[in-house]
């Protein structure tokens, strides 16, 4: 027999010890290797047979009930072409209501995360970590069939595993075994401190919480940090995912690998997906009336605000609890796959929200996680947001680094995810954002860099390209941290791109005056240009600027209705013209009247008014405008790709400017953002011969007065450093683009 001393059997039996491995399943007898020992914990259970098979038959062994709810029997051990085994066998329990389940043992089972993963995982570089943590779904071919013990069926179980190194115990708890843990105490492997439990018989769509006896002694629920799908909020339990989606986007998949993003035409459609439209239910009734959409109005990209899971929706999912899994109130993963295969297929990428930069408190979520700050930096100075009331990460720790690095890859490879946009990347960077002095404490240089953030960001952005060719990261970061974009082997922190946020605040500012009065800001419409090369930006017109009473686009405007829609058609034509990637927020493409509510819908029945469907009309043919045209997309970042043309005509609220492909195609750009329409108004041009107008926003089909330059005669004659300029009316809020025959 296989003796276990009192203690010991006491604290498996109340699913407190470390290894219940150790203890329970089958183990040699001490004294006969032909003789195998089989515990099992059955609390409230009257009789266990534990059923194995010999010579073909099955055999029931009574096992005795020995100590709180232990059961123990003696089975003969079979012989193998190596010596002496461990038979598999059934478990048959009996409860005192004359019920008999019969199924298999979790506790005969081998670990199901292996050595490699572990230390990889202690190092911080396990780049596929959601393979080796989580609720994985698992098939064997067993001799004895099924988890019931069903001849010629497969075995199928989950595997779970949970990080938690200061926990004195965790269980697994479910449906399955009527949320008691004492039947599924997990076992700690090593020093990793990760525990791990092989369940045979749970299957997809399980709920599912780790219990945790933590550092304080206290038996804590605790969702999965590595949950693949979360039951839908306030409800708190994670779900067992199998995912049965057969992707069928190879043709863009493949495409991507091969091409640089960076260098090509990037607009932007940001979403937020509960918002959109209502009577929406689910991703893919999403798929099947937002890709058609934002394919009908010509953007290359979709932006959806974070997607992955959030307890309060308020916080527009930038309060992240479940890194791994999908939000569940628009359906599970295989739905938001759908959705981002039909994107594909329609020739559109998919851009996420990423937040790596804090977490909230929720207490069933990381925070505290094993009884100790284990995500979080314990240091309250760093570990805490004295804004948002969330944790951060505590990014210096390999495991935690290794959490994020990993969620960033996950999303790329897993959802094939085609950018990711970081969010509050400035309160990454600095220890001092957003605390007064004697609040943070300097790095061990002396500054105010954090410096273990800036190397996870470094981390995170290369680890994703390398792993995702054809993929971009975008850092939405405020401030003037030199090296944003540049890369990481150059001493960068590796971002493909970056928001300008400078950008959209100076020019909504400007706009913001009325037109008699822009002459006066006149700098704050050009300023953009003097750091445009500084970084590879996107021009962000974001959802953080239409809401919380900032009003809608529309609404930011001044003056009379026709006024307002002018002045949001000239905006489009200014961001569509600037140098940087382009990014505008559901709603301002058909000029809405409110701002955005979570809780609401764009206002799609302001498109019961023309002049809102002639907005909608001009996005469209910008985006078509911009993407067939080099000159406005294929030097972003090179200072060659743009010339100033008359940067200095304050007193006229004019700009004009000419932008170069680079294969020397030309486009030159002149917006009026003044009330009034300048006739004969002389423009540098780059060559002579014929030009044409191209667009004009003030064409009576987007709702303008119809003024048209058509084609016209360059003139000869020197004029603001050109040597050819054409008097052409420009109207009044509204841009032209003129492009060269020759």
């Amino acid at each position: 027999m296989f003796t276990v001393d009192q203690g010991t059997l006491d604290a498996v039996s109340n699913a407190s010890y470390y290894n219940p491995h150790e203890v329970l399943g089958g183990h040699f007898a001490q004294d006969d290797e032909r003789t195998v020992t089989v515990r099992v914990l059955r609390p409230l259970a009257s009789s266990v047979d534990i059923i194995t098979e010999e010579g073909g038959k099955r055999v029931r062994h009574a096992a005795e009930h020995e100590h709180n709810g232990i059961f123990r029997a003696t089975v003969p051990a079979i012989e193998t072409h190596d010596g002496w085994g461990v038979p598999d066998y059934r478990v048959a329990t009996t409860y005192e209501n004359g019920k008999t389940l019969v199924e298999d043992d979790p506790y005969r089972y081998l670990p199901t995360v292996g050595d490699l993963d572990m230390y990889l995982f202690g190092e911080g570089r396990h780049e596929r970590l959601w393979e080796a943590l989580g609720a994985r779904v698992m098939r064997y071919d067993d001799p004895m069939g099924s988890n019931d013990g069903t001849s010629g069926e497969q075995l199928v179980g989950t595997a779970f595993s949970v990080w938690a190194p200061n926990a004195h115990a965790v269980r697994v708890v479910g449906n399955f075994n009527g949320w008691d843990g004492r039947k599924h105490a997990m076992r700690e492997l090593g020093s990793s401190g990760i525990w791990e439990l092989f369940i045979p018989g749970v299957q997809a769509g399980e709920v599912y919480k780790y219990q945790i006896l933590n550092a304080n002694n206290e038996w804590v629920m605790k969702a999965d940090p590595m949950e693949r799908s979360h039951e839908v909020p306030p409800a708190t339990g994670s779900i067992v995912v199998d995912s049965q989606f057969a992707w069928d986007d190879k043709t863009w998949m493949d495409h991507r690998k091969r091409t640089n993003p960076h260098d090509g035409p990037v607009s932007i459609y940001e979403v937020h997906a509960g918002s959109w439209k209502k009577g929406i239910k689910n991703y893919r009734e999403l798929a099947d009336q937002l890709v058609d959409y934002v394919a009908k109005e010509g953007f290359t990209h979709v932006e959806f605000m974070p997607l992955a899971e959030h307890p309060f929706a308020g916080s527009w999912g930038y309060q992240v609890t479940g890194y791994y899994a999908i939000d569940s109130r628009l359906g599970g993963p295989d739905d938001f796959k759908y959705l981002v295969e039909k994107f594909h297929e329609a020739g559109i990428g998919v851009i996420m929200d990423w937040v790596p930069a804090h977490f909230p408190k929720d207490a069933f979520a990381l925070g505290r996680f094993d009884g100790t700050p284990l995500y979080e930096d314990p240091d309250p100075t760093r570990g805490e947001h004295p804004d948002w009331g969330t944790y951060i990460f505590n990014f210096g720790r390999n495991e935690v680094r290794n959490f994020l690095v990993a969620n960033a890859c996950f999303w790329l490879d897993e959802y094939h995810i085609d950018a990711l946009r970081v969010d509050a990347v400035s309160s990454m960077l600095y220890l001092d954002y957003s605390r007064k002095p004697g609040q943070w404490h300097p790095n061990i240089y002396g500054g105010r860099e954090n410096l273990e953030a800036i190397d996870f960001l470094k981390e995170a952005n290369a680890t994703a390209y390398k792993n995702n060719p054809g993929i971009m990261m975008i850092a939405e970061e405020s401030t003037a941290y030199p090296g944003i974009t540049a890369p990481t082997d150059q001493g960068g922190i590796g971002f493909g791109l970056k928001w300008n946020m400078g950008w959209m605040h100076d020019t909504l500012q400007y706009l913001h005056e009325q037109p008699i009065n822009r002459k006066w800001h006149h700098n704050e419409i050009t300023f953009s240009m003097v750091y445009a090369y500084s970084e590879h930006y996107v021009l962000p017109i974001s959802h953080d600027e239409v809401v919380y009473g900032k009003g809608s686009l529309f609404g930011k405007m001044p003056g009379d209705d026709w006024q307002r829609y002018a002045g949001v058609r000239a905006l489009f034509a200014y961001q569509w013209a600037h140098p940087g990637k382009k990014l505008s927020f559901m709603g301002n493409e058909i000029a809405q009247y409110g701002e955005w509510d979570h809780n609401g819908s764009v206002d799609w029945d302001a498109l019961n008014w023309k002049e809102h469907r002639q907005i909608q009309h001009l996005v469209a043919d910008l985006n078509a405008m911009y993407k067939a045209h080099p000159a406005l997309w294929s030097q972003d970042f090179d200072p060659a790709g743009f010339q100033w043309q008359t940067s200095d005509d304050a007193d006229h609220n004019t700009l004009s400017f000419v932008r170069i492909g680079a294969k020397g195609e030309q486009l030159v750009v002149v917006v009026n953002f003044s009330g009034e329409a300048w006739e004969d108004y002389q423009v540098p041009l780059t060559s002579g011969g014929r030009w044409r107008e191209i667009l004009t926003t003030d064409d009576e089909q987007y709702g303008g007065s119809g003024i048209h330059n058509g084609e016209f005669e360059a003139d000869a004659g020197a004029y603001h450093s050109r040597d050819w300029s054409a008097k052409l009316t420009i109207p009044a809020l509204g841009a032209v683009f003129l492009e060269p025959e020759n």
